[in-house]
């Protein structure tokens, strides 16, 4: 009788201890497609049909073929929300839990972009700043260096040669005194809220180099290759106001945007964040400050900001409930602002030609013509974007498929919804 208590206590402990467990990483890398168990098969999938009914007019036609792939056994067990929007007649063409929260991934990244873009600007640049302090005295820089971060995750070695070459064309071969990080432009988090702790997560630093936090190691050894001896050390330091800028490297917000979204790069997207973030004045940077713009954006086009919950800028916060009426509503809302759209479109994945989408509907009528963001995190497949319909309205729309096993379900449905809409 003991030891059977002992088993039954064992096995309940067990149980408590898979319940209390966090869901596995969110990777959000749509190149990386999941179902990498291999206990389970393929078996699984759910192999979706789309049935055009010629007999019927635009937009009938489509109403009837969703509302055929929404009685597919996989949304037994899954969610679904989505709306279609037509652009050209300002009238929505198919709503199906459009008003449900939903966690977006990475089509979060398009509600920061639209928010950016709108607040920033399509000329706004990203600004890295070489300064010092002091004099220069025949070849010696008798004072302190300072590397001014911006949050560029662009700043490459041509940057840091730059930045190197400044300092010899001002004749200096000694810095006597030290070389500071100032990177007081954002907070000091290193995690956005939400994120796994176990994720591959972005450096979350406004001073970074490929991709990691080793701008100063690098720049450093730059200087030391470059035959200029730093008696000093390194260190962070925030810029005197009284310093001199010697050289400013820029890269532009539509650079930032093409791999943001073309490639769904979390750093780019973060980045894009707290640059939002710096805009209100706010130093330094927070993604508080950031939410706050988004709220304000959300406020302006009708919808009331309490209902969503907003928690970073790439989409990789368990955090983030979102409804795909609000991101049709943003994407309603740049379509109507050239200044907006001009930049975003170009950057939105194209269907079997790039980003995200380069592997995804190939067929003659969706190709080339689809053009949107793609979100994919551990039970979640999401898509928003544009597409010119069978008849040459303007499109827009945003699928969420939530409580997926498999992922590639929630796709495929994204697919033939496209699908549905494209073909004449």
């Amino acid at each position: 009788m003991s030891s059977k208590r002992i088993t039954i206590k064992t096995l309940l402990l067990a149980l408590l201890t898979l319940l209390v467990l966090p869901m596995s990483a969110q990777v959000d890398n749509e190149d990386l497609l999941d179902d990498k168990d291999s206990t389970q098969d393929d078996t699984a999938a759910v192999v979706l049909t789309v049935h055009h009914n010629d007999s019927l007019s635009w937009p009938k036609n489509v109403q009837e073929g969703i509302d055929e792939l929404l009685r597919d056994e996989m949304f037994n067990t899954s969610q679904v929300g989505l709306l279609i929007w037509d652009l050209d007649a300002d009238s929505a063409i198919y709503r199906y839990n459009d008003r449900q929260l939903l966690r977006p991934a990475s089509t979060m990244k398009v509600i920061t972009a639209i928010t950016a873009l709108d607040r920033l600007g399509g000329s706004y640049q990203f600004k890295t700043d070489l300064c010092y302090t002091g004099r220069v005295d025949s070849s010696k820089l008798i004072g302190d260096v300072y590397c001014v971060g911006g949050f560029d995750p662009r700043f490459n070695s041509d940057d840091m040669r730059a930045f190197v070459e400044a300092l010899h064309r001002m004749g200096v071969d000694t810095i006597h005194g030290n070389v500071y990080a100032d990177i007081s432009m954002k907070d000091t988090d290193l995690l956005g809220e939400g994120w796994c702790w176990d994720d591959d997560n972005p450096v979350l630093s406004p001073l970074v180099y490929q991709r990691k936090n080793i701008f100063m190691d690098k720049f450093m050894l730059a200087l030391s290759r470059a035959g200029i001896y730093v008696t000093g050390t390194a260190g962070i330091r925030r810029k005197p106001s009284d310093a001199s800028c010697i050289v400013s490297r820029f890269h532009t917000i539509d650079q930032i945007l093409m791999r943001m979204l073309k490639e769904s790069d979390n750093l780019y997207a973060e980045s894009m964040y707290y640059h939002l973030a710096a805009s209100t004045g706010n130093r330094p940077a927070t993604a508080k400050s950031a939410r706050m713009l988004e709220r304000q954006l959300i406020t302006k086009l009708g919808l009331n900001a309490s209902r969503y919950r907003l928690a970073d800028g790439s989409g990789l916060s368990l955090y983030n409930y979102v409804t795909p009426e609000l991101e049709v509503r943003m994407l309603r809302y740049a379509y109507n602002n050239e200044n907006i759209y001009n930049h975003l479109l170009p950057a939105l994945p194209i269907a079997g030609v790039d980003g995200t989408l380069r592997s995804r509907m190939r067929s003659e009528f969706t190709r080339g013509n689809v053009h949107a963001k793609t979100g994919t995190v551990t039970g979640i497949a999401s898509l928003c974007g544009y597409l010119t319909a069978a008849n040459g309205h303007h499109i827009c729309f945003s699928i969420i498929n939530q409580g997926l096993l498999h992922g590639r379900n929630g796709r495929s449905f994204q697919d033939k919804v496209c699908q549905l809409l494209c073909q004449p």
